[in-house]
């Protein structure tokens, strides 16, 4: 996926002025699906231009699925002023999801990183047409557990074996019995994943090209 591919978008956020800036990539595929990438927490440096943002859109690039990644109201070109608040998080998710949805007729993929993948947890759980979710480092403490475990389709989890922000055990004690989540755990990786970048976007590939991985 070249920067030619990429078209800049504007995401309205429902109830109000507020408009987000976005980059939308169309699908290959022949049945096009689609999928939103959300970035990390937006007041410690998280946006779109994100090394595993941008890994995750290749990702699912390359799986032929339509892209659209986003910057949190008050990043970038984005409006507003960023906050970090849940309800601010999940207006501004559900409002991209929106928009991805109006673009393409296939099912919808929830992608995100660290403050990103939890926002994608809440806002799948009210969407029927997500099907799958690829979670990147979701901090434990903030996931809530009943839109993780109730959620019908498949999600993928990874994250670093050395992530002191999401540890492995404890996503894995977490996950125990839900036959349709896979966890992936990253070697030498840490929250920030100066390594095994390459890694996310091999499996995350796998995991959307392949439907029998989990369950």
């Amino acid at each position: 996926m070249g920067i030619s591919d990429e078209r800049a978008v504007p995401i309205p956020v429902p109830g109000g002025d507020l408009v987000l800036e976005g980059l939308y990539v169309a699908a290959r595929g022949a049945e096009p699906g689609g999928a939103v990438v959300a970035p990390p927490h937006p007041l410690h440096g998280g946006s779109m231009d994100s090394p595993v943002v941008n890994e995750l859109a290749h990702a699912c690039d390359r799986a032929g699925i339509a892209t659209l990644r986003f910057n949190w109201r008050g990043v970038g070109a984005s409006a507003g002023e960023a906050s970090g608040e849940a309800s601010a998080a999940e207006a501004d998710y559900g409002a991209s999801l929106e928009q991805i949805g109006q673009t393409v007729r296939g099912p919808l993929v929830a992608c995100g990183y660290s403050f990103g993948a939890w926002a994608a947890v809440r806002c799948a759980a009210g969407e029927p047409r997500v099907t799958r979710r690829v979670l990147v480092a979701p901090p434990p403490a903030r996931l809530d557990r009943a839109a993780l475990a109730g959620f019908p389709g498949r999600t993928l989890i990874l994250t670093g074996a050395d992530d002191v922000l999401a540890p492995a055990e404890e996503l894995d004690a977490l996950l125990a019995g839900h036959p349709r989540i896979e966890l992936t755990v990253v070697p030498g990786a840490d929250h920030f994943f100066t390594v095994g970048l390459a890694q996310i976007a091999t499996r995350s590939h796998h995991f959307l090209t392949n439907t029998g991985d989990v369950g």
